[in-house]
């Protein structure tokens, strides 16, 4: 919330309308770094009943979480498993789409994640990603840099008593590669139709892709 404004909702919002799931068929669904079940429950509710989902996190400790907060309407239809999104271990061309939200920024090879994407999608598959990014607005770049960097991490001590991990969420912002990069990286690993749909003035993107 600290880093998004609370707009992170409406980001996630825009990721399942974006989507939008399959209604009259069955619709599965491949939510990575997903642990809290937040997408998915989002899609499961927009879907039709024979929609389901697969939670994969690496940390057991947010697939907990998401297990917790499961509404009991969906309970069946939600799957958690802990894996890496950089080896899956999960049966190829199984998937009708791949959404990671907030997280692909934080696996340490990016291409071996996106590589693993394209390999569970079916043919026609989509790929959607949110991700922060770097502000494209001449102006609010620099105000919302230096809030990133003097604002976030002194708030994060205050509200969480440790500003650490809010100082490594801004870096890892700021090494994150930039729109048309990702973009790039994307295609290189096989899929079609790439978009790249900044949001809020580019501090989040959000990135499609087809599996053709």
């Amino acid at each position: 919330d600290l880093m998004s404004f609370g707009l992170h909702r409406a980001w996630k919002s825009a990721l399942v309308s974006t989507l939008r799931p399959a209604r009259t068929r069955p619709f599965h669904l491949l939510d990575v770094a997903g642990g809290t079940g937040d997408i998915s429950f989002r899609v499961l509710e927009a879907a039709g009943p024979q929609a389901r989902a697969t939670v994969l996190d690496i940390n057991g400790d947010m697939l907990d979480v998401g297990r917790q907060r499961t509404p009991k309407a969906l309970k069946d239809r939600v799957e958690f498993v802990q894996g890496n999104a950089e080896n899956l271990g999960l049966a190829s061309d199984c998937f009708d789409a791949y959404t990671i939200a907030f997280g692909i920024r934080n696996v340490p090879r990016i291409e071996h994640a996106l590589s693993e994407a394209y390999r569970v999608l079916k043919r026609g598959g989509r790929f959607l990603c949110l991700e922060f990014s770097q502000v494209d607005v001449p102006g609010l770049d620099r105000i919302y840099d230096a809030f990133s960097f003097k604002v976030i991490p002194p708030l994060g001590r205050l509200v969480t008593g440790d500003a650490e991990p809010y100082q490594y969420l801004v870096e890892s912002i700021r090494r994150f590669p930039a729109p048309a990069r990702f973009s790039a990286m994307i295609e290189a690993a096989g899929f079609g139709r790439v978009t790249a749909r900044p949001m809020s003035g580019g501090i989040v993107q959000l990135h499609s892709a087809w599996k053709i």
